[in-house]
């Protein structure tokens, strides 16, 4: 039997609304499994993890997840609200991030190890990157005047598109980190790929929200 349209739209909606409430779970319960493991304070190395993730798995995650129609947090605010607390947790993310990367620097220097000589090293220093200049253009959408040949609305489609991607070599970064030696001898079998999945999931979702929002400004100009 053949679903109706509006069968399917409140599916969709559905599916939507249970993928997003997962990405929240996921966002607060990646980091917290991180900081079990890694046990803060046990080592100067035990920053490191913890921060990156709470980095790019929670703060920034729930500074994207914001602006869902179906599973912001913030959904019954104004936009202005909404704005501002995307700013709030996307500078303390790129906080976060800075200060994992200092402490990681800092560490490889004292065990006289070399600097961003893999996969994850160089990944999560372009992320670190990236999220600093994503930061540096939000100030655009801030005082548009200072683009006068670009609209809001494309200055809003291309820091959305360019933050996606700033969020995806995130969550690259974390992946090839549970690539490394300390995490696969800590996380072994079934725990490992369910932590591979965490990343997976949230990235899924963003990248879902982000094609939406072009979708629907696409058909608002038509």
């Amino acid at each position: 039997m053949a679903l109706t349209a509006e069968t399917e739209s409140r599916l969709y909606r559905s599916l939507r609304v249970a993928a997003g409430a997962a990405a929240h779970l996921v966002a607060l319960g990646f980091p917290a499994a991180v900081a079990v493991l890694a046990r803060p304070g046990s080592s100067l190395f035990s920053w490191h993890p913890l921060l990156m993730a709470l980095a790019f798995s929670f703060l920034m995650t729930e500074a994207l997840l914001i602006f869902s129609p179906e599973t912001s947090l913030l959904r019954s605010f104004s936009r202005k609200v909404r704005v501002r607390a995307h700013w709030a947790l996307q500078l303390l993310a790129l906080l976060c991030a800075l200060l994992g990367l200092g402490i990681i620097t800092y560490n490889k220097h004292l065990n006289g190890k070399g600097h961003f000589v893999t996969w994850h090293g160089l990944t999560g220093l372009l992320a670190v990157l990236y999220a600093g200049g994503q930061c540096a253009g939000g100030v655009l959408l801030l005082y548009p005047k200072l683009m006068k040949n670009w609209t809001l609305a494309k200055l809003k489609l291309y820091h959305a598109t360019s933050g996606l991607v700033g969020y995806l070599l995130g969550c690259a970064s974390l992946m090839l980190g549970m690539c490394s030696l300390w995490f696969t001898t800590t996380v072994t079998g079934a725990s490992w790929y369910l932590a591979m999945l965490c990343p997976l999931l949230t990235s899924l979702v963003i990248m879902n929200q982000v094609s939406n929002a072009y979708l629907y400004r696409k058909r608002s100009q038509h």
